[in-house]
């Protein structure tokens, strides 16, 4: 089943993408589980859902929202994929983190912002993991119970900011930055994403980025894990798994995006997340 947070002439929803169609669960049992975090804390009780009435809506209809609008913690990993011809044996000690405000973020079909203060944004196909139950100091052995499911991201980054200390906050905040949708995809229905799933970066239908995602250098588990020992984690966060290479900064020459451009992840399995790129008004 997928799920999805919405924007529905001015009210705010989430729901379920369906045979029957569009369930809006938030007009329907919003009062027990006003947002899909909420509902993903109680267990995602699927039950719940079975009996209420698809709209008469379509995905077109509404104004997708990022799947967890608010979610308590956004943690990303940097550059995680071995690349042809890497040594694996010369894995780094640790994974590079940072974190990213959820006011940042946009959903799927949302502008992606360019900057009036750069001309150097970016983008980043990456994997996006939604926890379900929280929990602290999380093995790796138990972390995938802790999966709820899994979506897709496009960490775009405004890299002459990135640059501007060795910290990445700052090109990693802007505003309608953090693109993150089209919806959740239950774990089990992905499988493990340590077996290979295939994802493909797109700009303006030209391939920049493919790879999968058995590649990760630091896997799922393990960043669980690892993140859990000084954050608790929550239902409703998100970890964003890390990009591989072929982004723009990496390419010769460099390649940057403009007002006008689209860009696509696509992640077998989940979907296609596309954003269209303008300049900040």
């Amino acid at each position: 089943m997928k799920f999805v947070s919405f924007n529905l002439d001015g009210r705010a929803s989430w729901g379920a993408v369906t045979e029957r169609g569009l369930v809006d669960a938030g007009a329907q049992i919003g009062g027990q589980y006003p947002d899909l975090k909420s509902f993903i804390a109680a267990g995602m009780p699927v039950d719940d859902l079975q009996n209420l009435e698809p709209s008469c809506l379509k995905l077109g209809d509404v104004d997708l929202a990022p799947v967890i609008p608010k979610p308590g913690k956004i943690v990303l990993a940097a550059i995680n994929y071995w690349e042809a011809g890497e040594r694996t044996d010369q894995k780094p000690p640790y994974p590079v983190l940072f974190l990213r405000l959820p006011s940042s973020q946009i959903g799927h079909g949302q502008p992606l912002i360019q900057p009036r203060f750069s001309q150097k944004l970016d983008f980043e196909g990456e994997l996006a993991v939604i926890i379900g139950e929280g929990g602290r100091h999380i093995s790796s052995d138990d972390a995938m119970d802790h999966v709820a499911g899994y979506s897709i991201y496009n960490d775009a980054s405004v890299r002459d900011w990135q640059k501007h200390s060795h910290q990445f906050t700052a090109g990693k905040n802007f505003s309608g930055t953090g693109a993150f949708g089209p919806w959740m995809v239950q774990a089990n229905d992905l499988g493990d994403p340590k077996q290979g799933v295939g994802l493909v970066t797109r700009v303006n239908g030209v391939e920049k980025q493919r790879t999968v995602t058995s590649r990760m250098i630091f896997d799922i588990p393990y960043l669980i894990s690892y993140i859990s020992i000084f954050a608790p984690l929550e239902a409703g966060d998100v970890i964003v798994t890390g990009t591989c290479t072929g982004f723009g900064i990496t390419r010769q020459p460099q390649e940057f995006l403009a007002p006008g451009d689209v860009v696509e992840v696509e992640i077998e399995g989940i979907g296609c997340l596309s954003n269209r790129v303008e300049a900040e008004r």
